[in-house]
């Protein structure tokens, strides 16, 4: 019982960190993705910038942790969706991972930019949107598609298994559709990421990844569930031994 609970805890705080440094990290490297000027603006602001990327490498190894860290629990119930939520939260770990190069690629661009004076803007300017474009795409790819999969994978076995409230699990799996779907909109063009409906759609899966972290960090998993599974596996075990 002492694990399970030290388990959720460390999950929910880990929930809690991933999306509190993935909105730190976006803003801190708004003088190098925003504005015309970014090829000045980002070697002014390189402490910023590599802050920003400090803060998204937390949340890579966040979005790890809260994986491997309910892998015992999610395998009891299902061990190949389980499993499955490992591999794709990794997949979307090194997706992240690429755009924050991408975005440390542009801030060394941005001082040679700089210490050449007064270059040929062009060259520079094209090398420039190449990296923004591929810390855009990993940006949608990441906390969007990636995001939505690994979502509805946990939310579906906490579902299943009652380990927390189902009004979590529930809000979970809307919260995954809804930005699953919105990472197609915004891959076919139809709104940015960042905008009205791209922040409407993200709302409940933020809710949810709040709401279970608080859940976690306070109640901890459902511990008569948990029995339950155990019980559940211990006949299957026995059952396929006898046969």
């Amino acid at each position: 019982m002492n694990s399970n609970k030290k388990a959720a805890k460390i999950v929910g705080v880990l929930f809690i960190l991933a999306a509190v440094t993935a909105v730190i990290g976006l803003n801190l490297y708004d003088p190098i993705l925003k504005g015309a000027d970014y090829l000045i603006k980002g070697s002014e602001h390189a402490n910023q910038v590599i802050l920003g990327a400090l803060m998204e490498l937390i949340l890579v190894v966040s979005a790890i942790g809260t994986a491997t860290t309910m892998f015992p629990l999610l395998r009891q119930y299902n061990e190949t969706i389980a499993l499955w939520h490992v591999c794709f939260r990794f997949l979307e770990a090194i997706i992240i991972t690429v755009g924050i190069i991408s975005v440390l690629s542009l801030l060394t661009l941005s001082q040679e930019f700089v210490a050449a004076g007064a270059p040929d803007s062009a060259s520079f300017h094209s090398s420039g949107i190449v990296l923004k474009a591929i810390h855009d795409w990993t940006f949608m790819l990441g906390p969007l598609f990636m995001l939505g999969i690994n979502t509805m994978m946990y939310s579906y076995i906490f579902y299943k298994t009652k380990l927390v409230p189902r009004f979590i699990s529930i809000l979970g799996m809307t919260g995954a559709t809804l930005v699953f779907v919105c990472s197609l909109f915004v891959m076919f063009g139809v709104f940015p990421q960042i905008s009205f409906w791209g922040g409407i759609l993200a709302v409940p899966v933020a809710a949810n990844e709040m709401i279970l972290a608080v859940w976690l960090i306070v109640k901890g998993f459902n511990e008569n569930a948990i029995a339950s599974i155990s019980a559940k596996r211990k006949v299957t075990k026995h059952d396929c031994t006898s046969m």
